[in-house]
């Protein structure tokens, strides 16, 4: 007999097997016509805490905040529509979770657009355009969010979902932090990589702040416009041993901001494809943490980046696009250093 759980007005969903995992939760698909499936969280912290986060957030779709994040075709948050539990009367303890909208049925992993091999099997005409669009709008989301109240708190590519056309998505909605009333419901989850410096190594429950995601949505960014590299990759130069995304964070150690800090291979992107004023934004975002570019502010920049005659097309290789401001292709300057993020065929038609 399959897994199934149970609302608290009694309604039984049954579960179609496991589909993905996170740091805390399993998600699962859910036996029913409609695209859904269920997040249950095992062994939560504080289970008391969590099942009333998700009570207080189920509640909250039917304000008008919520309301104006979750309007449009296809929905951009994977909002919890409804709070479930495994059966009482098992051998196991009941596990709390909750139902929300299938991000399948009109997205992809938004990691597809952050490797090349993933790329051409999944999204085979992405280009670079398609990253400055993706960016154009997870921008634009997160702005919408603290417009709302809302932090992320844990923004990585994990909880992130898009499409082929730019559009991008979110989930994992319980982990964000939000105020109820005079309530704070803090967020606490963070990740190597999207981790904002000043809160790599602060107390666990330190509640992140709208900087935190604007620190991660840069990062984000960079990825997509450097096919999938992060901003803090790399060997330090200095000869010391590589530990991890979040050393290199705190010790400033990102070739955008300095070029000397660490070792990256040939076949990386190359830095000066980026135009002027996302390189400008990106120094300030991983320099000066009081005062980072919020998401309004990229989201400026970005669609600045894709009006009409900012783009140029390769003569060589059509999947090849590229910034106005660069007088030759930089996706050809890397295949000629042993890579090429959006091979193609010469002339090929757009």
């Amino acid at each position: 007999m399959g897994l199934t759980v149970v609302s608290g007005n009694g309604h039984t969903w049954r579960l179609t097997g496991q589909i993905g995992s996170g740091s805390e939760g399993f998600v699962y698909g859910v036996d029913d016509a409609r695209p859904l499936v269920a997040k249950l969280v095992p062994d939560p912290p504080d289970p008391e805490a969590y099942r009333r986060r998700v009570a207080h957030l189920v509640r909250q779709r039917r304000e008008p905040r919520t309301v104006r994040l979750l309007s449009g075709t296809p929905v951009r948050v994977a909002w919890p529509l409804v709070s479930v539990r495994t059966p009482d009367g098992t051998d196991a303890e009941p596990v709390d979770g909750y139902v929300m909208t299938d991000m399948r049925h009109a997205y992809q992993p938004f990691n597809h657009l952050l490797s090349t091999s993933a790329r051409r099997a999944h999204l085979p005409r992405a280009t670079w355009a398609s990253g400055l669009r993706t960016a154009l709008a997870l921008a634009r989301l997160l702005g919408e969010l603290h417009a709302e109240g809302y932090v992320v708190g844990d923004l990585k590519p994990d909880n992130l979902w898009a499409d082929e056309s730019g559009r991008v998505a979110m989930a994992d909605v319980d982990s964000w932090q939000f105020t109820d009333g005079r309530e704070l419901f803090p967020g606490r989850m963070r990740t190597p990589g999207y981790t904002a410096p000043e809160r790599i190594g602060a107390p666990a429950g330190t509640p992140p702040g709208t900087e935190s995601d604007d620190f991660a949505l840069a990062v984000l960014v960079h990825q997509l416009l450097m096919a999938g590299l992060n901003p803090f990759a790399g060997h330090p130069a200095d000869g010391g041993d590589y530990l991890s995304y979040d050393d290199n964070v705190l010790h400033g150690r990102c070739r955008i901001t300095d070029r000397t800090s660490v070792l990256l291979p040939r076949s990386v992107p190359p830095a000066d494809l980026l135009p002027r004023r996302l390189t400008e934004l990106f120094r300030t975002a991983f320099t000066k943490a009081l005062r980072r570019p919020t998401a309004a502010e990229w989201a400026h920049a970005l669609t600045a980046e894709l009006a009409p005659g900012r783009l140029k097309v390769c003569a060589v290789n059509a999947r090849h696009v590229h910034t106005v401001e660069r007088p030759w292709c930089p996706w050809c300057d890397q295949a000629e250093r042993g890579a090429d993020s959006y091979p193609g065929h010469p002339r090929e038609e757009t």
